[in-house]
């Protein structure tokens, strides 16, 4: 019963943790990266995902927090970045 419960909750934090890394990303290349050049590099994505990887990485010392949550913090990072790259170049930013 516990380790079900245990389980529930690390799924629900590695969820929850790859949704807030893709809105963080996504809002912070169409807000604060929308004037840099650089930001329209192929490369974005990439760079997004492996410092959102790094940056999460520490926390898999805390007990619910596995690789794969950092995996998914990394990939909702990268995908974000590659979201709101693909939003300024549509021109959607308001």
């Amino acid at each position: 019963m516990l380790g079900t419960l245990l389980a529930a909750a690390a799924i629900t934090i590695t969820v929850i943790s790859g949704v807030m890394a893709f809105g963080f990303a996504r809002g912070f290349v169409r807000r604060r990266l929308r004037f840099v050049d650089a930001v329209r590099s192929p490369l974005t994505p990439y760079v997004a995902g492996a410092a959102g990887l790094l940056l999460a990485a520490p926390f898999t010392l805390l007990p619910l927090i596995s690789g794969a949550t950092v995996a998914v913090v990394g990939l909702g990072a990268g995908l974000g970045a590659k979201s709101g790259l693909s939003a300024l170049r549509r021109g959607d930013v308001g």
